[in-house]
């Protein structure tokens, strides 16, 4: 597969501030990789410097096989073919959604066949003579996103497209910008704190992490062997419990649990991983018990919260369970592990 985006060694500090820390990420085409991190981790200065928005000290950038960015070399980003969709699309006003998609073409492709192809992509065929106050927060998004894919850019950034809508539209409308993307084979990065949509969205997730860019891997591998605990914590929900680790098996207080990574070392005092879905509800019958405290319901599924025994030495334990099944607070049930979990050693003692 074609070689679409290589970044290597990036370095960018404000100041006494490091932004970016040794970056570095490669992208094939037709992919789409989801930069994930918390606010300040340096994800939008990593974007911003592939776009040509940023001046990174040091590092290179590669798009196509050509170096856009590295010694003596910082090509201007107009000359980069990149599409870039702001956080709130930024539309221009005074212009309809038509003219603002036909805004970045040039005048030879100014052409109502490209302009309405376009509108068709994105769904808002029939829409074109609409003003941007005119249209709702999802539509401006479409017409950000079709503005951006107009001029058939060799590669598609996004800025938390979807951070100003409501959660209900945020979900609907990402599935839509996914399919539009894939339609047309283009190669996407998307900068999101949310987890969800990062997992949902991507074929490539790169985690950040006060600058670095701590495990990039596909969405399935990085929920269920992420490379340490804080990781583990912050894609997706998870239950630490500390056990020994010997010969490639955790020994619990639920039983003997297998490793989902065979390369950890034995260890007395292990942190383990376990996810929320992992935690299996049944009768209190030869099994580790738990109190309900509440359920907490969500439509398609609901999270239950257990108070646990204080001689297990675990926190209260979130259940991850169907829709359909209920439970009343101050119930006692028993509770069991399924599946492969996660070790990892114990923190250093600084």
């Amino acid at each position: 597969m074609q070689r679409k985006l290589e970044v290597q060694a990036l370095h960018k500090a404000f100041g006494d501030v490091q932004a970016l820390k040794n970056v570095s990420i490669n992208l094939d085409a037709g992919n789409m990789l989801a930069v994930l991190g918390p606010s300040g981790c340096g994800k939008t200065t990593l974007l911003r410097s592939i776009a040509g928005f940023e001046t990174p000290d040091s590092g290179t950038i590669s798009i196509d096989g050509k170096m856009v960015f590295g010694p003596r070399t910082n090509v201007k980003p107009e000359r980069r073919r990149i599409g870039y969709v702001p956080q709130d699309g930024v539309l221009f006003p005074h212009l309809s959604a038509a003219q603002n998609i036909g805004f970045g073409l040039p005048k030879a492709q100014r052409h109502h066949d490209r302009i309405n192809n376009m509108l068709a992509l994105v769904g808002m065929s029939g829409l074109g003579d609409r003003m941007p106050h005119e249209l709702s927060g999802g539509q401006q998004q479409r017409i950000a996103l079709a503005r951006a894919l107009a001029p058939s850019p060799s590669l598609v950034l996004m800025d938390e497209p979807f951070s100003a809508l409501d959660a209900g539209l945020r979900a609907a409308l990402r599935q839509d910008v996914k399919n539009s993307l894939d339609h047309i084979g283009a190669t996407a990065i998307i900068v999101t704190h949310d987890q969800e949509e990062a997992l949902s969205m991507a074929d490539l997730v790169a985690v950040m992490r006060n600058g670095e860019c701590v495990q990039v891997d596909d969405p399935i591998s990085l929920y269920k062997r992420p490379a340490d605990m804080d990781i583990a914590r912050f894609v997706g929900e998870a239950t630490i419990l500390q056990a020994p680790v010997m010969g490639g098996t955790v020994h619990s207080p639920f039983g003997q649990l297998p490793l989902a990574s065979n390369d950890f070392c034995d260890c007395h005092n292990a942190y383990v991983v376990v996810r929320p879905e992992q935690f299996i509800i049944g009768q209190p019958d030869n099994q580790i018990c738990g109190q309900v405290v509440r359920t907490v319901f969500y439509g398609h599924d609901a999270m239950v919260c257990l108070k646990m025994d204080d001689k297990l030495g675990m926190d209260n334990i979130h259940v991850r369970v169907s829709g359909a099944q209920r439970f009343t607070p101050g119930d006692t049930v028993g509770l069991k592990i399924d599946g492969e979990v996660m070790a990892y050693a114990p923190p250093a003692v600084a």
